[in-house]
This record gives structure tokens, sequence and C-alpha cells, in this order.
């Protein structure tokens, strides 16, 4: 089992970017995808979430607005749009997955883990 998130990078505030995360292992078509993220001298807190059946999607304060949570069962893959992105995103970016879930976004609900992806919001 192996969750592979990837596409960060460097951009300018206002800017765009998508994360991937793509999955071996297992199908995502049981499974809730959730994002977390941690900044630099913080701890880890959660980003987005979407559940396993109903597609139910959970955004934490700063998500909303900006950032758009979807899953691609058939290419086992699941991806966070972020637009508008301000200096205060940057962080890594870790993409979490638990079967049957229904994409909250308590940390240790989670069974497994990608590595993470470094974003940087920056001028």
């Amino acid at each position: 089992v192996q969750l592979q998130a990837s596409g960060g990078g460097l951009v300018q505030p206002g800017g765009s970017l998508t994360l991937s995360c793509t999955v071996s292992g297992f199908s995502l078509v049981n499974y809730a995808i959730a994002w977390f993220r941690q900044a630099p001298g913080k701890e880890r807190e959660g980003v987005s979430g979407i559940g396993a059946s109903d597609g139910r999607i959970f955004n934490a304060d700063p998500a909303k607005g900006r950032f758009t949570i979807s899953k691609d069962n058939a290419k086992n893959t699941a991806y966070l749009q972020m637009n508008n992105l301000k200096p205060e995103d940057t962080a890594i970016y870790y993409c979490a997955a638990l079967r049957f879930g229904a994409g909250t976004l308590w940390e240790s609900d989670y069974d497994y883990w990608g590595q993470g992806t470094q974003v940087t919001v920056s001028s």
C-alpha cells in the first residue's frame, strides 16, 4: 500500500497548483482521501477531505473558497486544486487514506499516508 503525493512547487501569491495523490496497492473506490499540511514550526493540520462512498467534502477554513478536492477512482488518484495561493499556504502537503472513511479531518483516523510534497508560495 503506497500513496505518492506530487505536484508541489514554488508559486507566486495568487497563483495555482494542483496536487496529486496516486495510490497503489488498493482501490480508491472504498477509501476516503484527505489532505493535511504542516508549515515550518507548526503542527500538521487538516486541509480538505472527501468521503469514500458519498463523496462528501470537508474543508478547513483556510481551504474554503480556494481549494477543491476530488478523486478519480478509475485513475486511483486524488487531487487538490489550490487557487489564489497565499504565503501562509506554504507547507508540506500530505495525502492520507482511510477505508470507508467519511472524509473528515481527524488526523488520527487515517491509516495510510503519503510522503508529502512541498508547496512554497512566495514572490
